[in-house]
């Protein structure tokens, strides 16, 4: 028998030893996913001690891309049979990223490693749903009035400016992912963001302009200097901004512009509807035009609060 086949029956036979334990480490995490926002859950094959389940120094958790900082965690508490763990941690999770587990000296196991994660299409989705309702631009962070209280005293109006304005934050907002990500990047011109995206928001509503000018001039002379003023809107300006603050890809950017644009649709829509009504009320006159516009909005931002805390996946 030659030297080169001894060494490759030597190498099978190390790595046959190991085989069981590595198994049996990828059998002890049987489910994990992330809980509250600074909590991941550890479900394990079967029962393990409870005292080394909570000791936090049997686990070692960080982000996948940040392989070398480990996150601090505060408490490890399993439940009553022993089953699962529940890690907290002193900070938020991003749960955008993933995370890596690593669990040691439990359930008979010398290491095993779980990565936990969550749907990529479900983030999407959240991303929408976050921007269109829970952190609606318009009653929860309170930008876009003066488009939102020129616009919204008839649903037609409001109607036509909700989707022009979803037009052009989608518009605006893909070609700021671009410039931004292969042109200001790579070329360190970051501090031309805002520059750059205004720019951008001007060119999208100037073709808008012109588009509906000649295809609904009825539409455009409606919305009157309205339109024009989109250009300095902050929800526009807001949402590439918050791309580059949180290094968004393509289709995260998309979804955040298309939910910001729905919100401010709904939110139109919905001021639009309430003062159709009012004008046929008995409002006292000190009441009359902006003063019972705030109030309405404030009682639809109040409604809004509702969606605060809560989590689609």
């Amino acid at each position: 028998m030659n030297l080169s086949r001894i060494r490759l029956i030597a190498i099978v036979a190390l790595f046959c030893s190991f085989l069981p334990g590595l198994v049996h480490g990828a059998d002890l995490i049987s489910q994990q996913s992330f809980g509250e926002k600074n909590e991941i859950v550890l479900k394990f094959a079967a029962e393990v001690d409870k005292l080394k389940a909570g000791n936090i120094n049997n686990y070692t958790v960080f982000e996948e891309q940040d392989p070398d900082i480990r996150l601090e965690l505060v408490s490890a508490t399993p439940n009553y049979a022993g089953t699962a763990v529940s890690l907290r941690f002193k900070e938020p999770l991003n749960t955008a990223h993933t995370h890596i587990v690593t669990v040691k000296n439990l359930g008979g196991v010398e290491k095993a490693t779980a990565t936990v994660s969550q749907s990529y299409l479900g983030y999407l989705f959240s991303i929408l749903i976050s921007a269109l309702l829970i952190n609606n631009f318009v009653f929860t962070k309170y930008l876009g009035l003066c488009v939102f209280f020129g616009t919204s005293k008839r649903k037609t109006t409001a109607k036509g400016m909700g989707v022009v304005f979803t037009l052009v934050i989608v518009a605006s907002a893909t070609m700021s992912w671009f410039f931004f990500n292969f042109i200001l990047i790579p070329y360190n011109l970051n501090f031309l963001e805002i520059v750059v995206f205004i720019g951008l928001v001007s060119l999208t509503v100037q073709a808008v302009d012109t588009i509906l000018r000649k295809v609904n001039p009825i539409l455009f002379n409606s919305f009157g200097v309205y339109l024009v003023l989109v250009i300095a809107n902050c929800v526009i300006i807001a949402v590439p901004l918050m791309m580059a603050n949180n290094k968004y890809n393509f289709y995260e950017t998309f979804m955040l512009a298309l939910g910001a644009g729905g919100g401010f649709l709904l939110a139109l829509y919905l001021m639009s509807s309430v003062s159709e009504r009012m004008q046929l009320a008995r409002i006292p006159p000190t009441f009359k035009g902006l003063p019972i516009a705030f109030i309405v909005a404030g009682q639809f931002a109040m409604a809004f609060l509702g969606f605060s805390g809560l989590k689609i996946f």
